[in-house]
């Protein structure tokens, strides 16, 4: 649970506003990154924000306006870089002649940004990245609009270009497979810890060069595998068992 900090009064805001550090706008952004990585969107406040990056409510409205203009701020100050990265590997990937070649380079494309960095501030970064996975699990209709604005266009760029290469799989399970991918990069990110415990210490987790080359033969093996038969019926759902709310 969030601790709400003391009320406090318009005119404290305003002169905490007119006398703000310099520097108070990143503070409030760390905040804010720290706190909906670990509580969610929904839970914390804006007072909660201005309270961890030692601010005024009013600090905040100063510079976002709203809550939702903050969260919009921290995907675009992560995920500009990051997708810009992604389109110029993409578009260097696309000239690879062979189909094999291609077709890893286009998935390393996308792979390789994530984990570029270890700064928070570069599209990089487990926080960053922990943010991504609980704002998609919330389902906020204001996140849900936020991450489509962010990746769509990107994504459907990597589809495309995914399906270029593999003709004969319907691009609608080239969708789902790269949905998979998505979640693997997630975990792979946030707990690389478990990779180290599970294979008793023969792998590293954190070596981010072998993680990526890992995620991408996995990737295109997945991406490569027969086309479900459209004559054939999905499994039945066992009894109990509900349906589960999809990553964006």
């Amino acid at each position: 649970m969030v601790r709400k900090p003391a009320k406090s009064n318009a005119k404290a805001d305003a002169k905490a506003v007119s006398t703000r550090k310099p520097n108070m706008r990143e503070a409030i952004l760390a905040a804010a990154e720290e706190l909906f990585s670990t509580y969610g969107f929904n839970a914390v406040s804006v007072r909660d924000i201005a309270q961890t990056a030692g601010a005024n409510p009013g600090s905040v409205t100063y510079h976002f306006k709203t809550k939702d203009g903050l969260l919009l701020e921290i995907y675009r100050r992560h995920c500009g870089p990051m997708n810009r990265r992604r389109s110029e590997l993409l578009a260097a990937a696309r000239r690879v002649r062979d189909l094999q070649d291609r077709l890893e380079a286009i998935v390393r494309a996308y792979v390789l940004p994530a984990f570029t960095s270890g700064s928070d501030l570069a599209g990089g970064g487990t926080r960053f990245t922990r943010l991504r996975a609980i704002m998609s699990a919330e389902g906020n209709e204001v996140v849900r609009k936020i991450i489509a604005q962010t990746f769509d266009d990107t994504s459907h760029a990597f589809i495309d270009a995914i399906h270029e290469s593999l003709p004969h799989i319907p691009r609608t399970d080239l969708v789902w497979r790269g949905h998979f991918l998505l979640g693997a990069l997630y975990y792979t990110l946030v707990t690389p810890e478990r990779v180290s415990r599970l294979s008793r210490g023969s792998a590293d987790g954190t070596d981010a060069g072998h993680a990526i080359e890992e995620l991408v033969r996995a990737t295109v093996a997945a991406l490569q595998a027969a086309p479900l038969d459209p004559a054939t019926p999905p499994p039945r759902k066992a009894p109990g068992v509900t349906q589960g709310r999809a990553l964006t």
